[in-house]
């Protein structure tokens, strides 16, 4: 396993573990590499120093015994939260799909009738929905959402 320090495009700092660099290149070039903070895939690798193992202790250190968790409590607590949220909108609305943008436009306008949607739209028709004054909730995309 490899532990790399990855950066998202909007500053957001993370870890994640690989089996091995050629495994995040390929999970990087799929788009499955995304920001427990804001969900972007535009990730990056930061400088790492490298762990060296110790010969010259006959026990382990006390640290180097506990478990490693692949993401904190309050990173844990947020996805949980959101993974709440998505749970509700699958109970309480209408997924549109990728058809999101143009239904959103629709209701906006009075070409259809109001209700709750959810789905998904690209970059540009969430940048194109911001610039009309259509008003959304963009989620984050979760790990396991990839799965």
């Amino acid at each position: 396993m490899i532990r790399y320090a990855l950066v998202c495009d909007r500053g957001h700092g993370f870890e994640s573990w690989f089996r091995a660099s050629d495994d995040y290149e390929a999970q990087q070039a799929a788009g499955l590499v995304g920001c427990p903070a804001c969900g972007s895939t535009r990730i990056d690798k930061q400088v790492m120093a490298p762990q060296i193992a110790r010969t010259d202790r006959t026990e382990p250190a006390a640290a180097q015994d506990a478990p490693v968790a692949l993401i904190d409590e309050r990173a844990q607590e947020m996805r949980s939260r959101i993974a709440e949220l998505k749970n509700f909108l699958d109970r309480h609305s209408e997924n549109v799909g990728p058809r999101f943008a143009e239904e959103a436009r629709k209701i906006h306008y009075g070409d259809s009738d109001e209700r709750t949607i959810h789905g998904q739209a690209s970059r540009e028709e969430t940048e194109a929905l911001i610039e009309e004054g259509i008003g959304f909730l963009p989620l984050p995309v979760l790990p396991e959402d990839r799965n």
